[in-house]
């Protein structure tokens, strides 16, 4: 099925849309992105998303992106579009062409919307702890940069022991993140999620469940994932999704209580408004 992309204000077939072979994005994995969930043809959060992307351009010393003009490529493709009931939009924003090296080059940036169908996430989740560590004080700690490369290779692990999302801690030993999505957990009846200073993605999903179904911001020792009385992650194309077992410890309940209020609150509140 051909869906039109949009790259630096064009909408193109999708087997002609090309890039540079030279642009820093392919080459050392010098861009950004987002990836917006739509649901019936309307992208959701999509200011939230396009807000942070800039952030992350300016923390990687990019060019400022036209989100304007994005969001204008994220409709125009959405228009062309069969009538998915859910889907994604992946937003790409690189430092451009440049040479074959970390030097960036003149011509500024590229800009890429390509939107695909989304396959509903399951009910829960198995997930596995990887031995690799953030590292919470890092250049890129809290960037949503194309390079992918970690969590590629931490999600390759977990799958491979029968995970469906791979799990990080830090190096101070807490916990920290998945390779898409936040954790939250639940200790002592209280909803905690690990705090930005962890090295975690500022999540839309994860800001948007701490606003509507309450919550703090904790250092959490990665242990306590294995106690959680009950844990969840979010992401933008999964929303809310308990936590079944981690690693081979099966968790009190998936969903528990609280997991499951957040779930009918975040439901609730996400229907009613497409770009909270």
């Amino acid at each position: 099925m051909n869906v039109p992309v949009w790259v630096n204000g064009q909408l193109i077939p999708s087997e002609q849309a090309t890039v540079s072979v030279f642009d820093h994005g392919l080459l050392v994995g010098d861009g950004v992105f987002e990836t917006v969930k739509f649901v019936k043809g309307a992208p959701f959060a999509l200011t939230r998303h396009l807000d942070r992307l800039r952030v992350s351009a300016e923390r990687m010393g990019l060019p400022e992106p036209d989100v304007d003009a994005i969001a204008e490529g994220v409709r125009a493709c959405l228009a062309e579009a069969p009538p998915w009931p859910l889907g994604r939009i992946r937003v790409t924003y690189t430092s451009g062409p440049g040479p074959l090296g970390s030097d960036r080059g003149p011509e500024g940036g590229t800009a890429i919307v390509i939107v695909a169908e989304q396959s509903p996430f399951p009910a829960t989740a198995d997930v596995t702890v990887v031995p690799w560590p953030r590292n919470e004080r890092g250049v890129l700690a809290g960037v949503k940069t194309t390079s992918y490369g970690d969590n590629a290779m931490a999600l390759f692990y977990a799958k491979a022991r029968g995970g469906g999302e791979a799990i990080f801690g830090n190096v101070a030993g807490n916990l920290c993140e998945g390779t898409g999505s936040n954790v939250f957990v639940v200790r002592d009846g209280r909803l905690v999620t690990p705090t930005l200073a962890s090295g975690c993605l500022a999540g839309v999903t994860r800001a948007l469940t701490l606003e509507w179904c309450g919550g703090s911001e904790e250092d959490v020792p990665l242990s306590a994932l294995y106690e959680a009385e009950e844990a969840f992650l979010t992401s933008t194309t999964r929303d809310i999704q308990p936590i079944r077992a981690v690693d081979q410890t099966v968790l009190p309940a998936a969903p528990g209580p609280i997991t499951a209020k957040a779930m009918q609150i975040f439901a609730e509140r996400s229907a009613a408004d497409i770009d909270p």
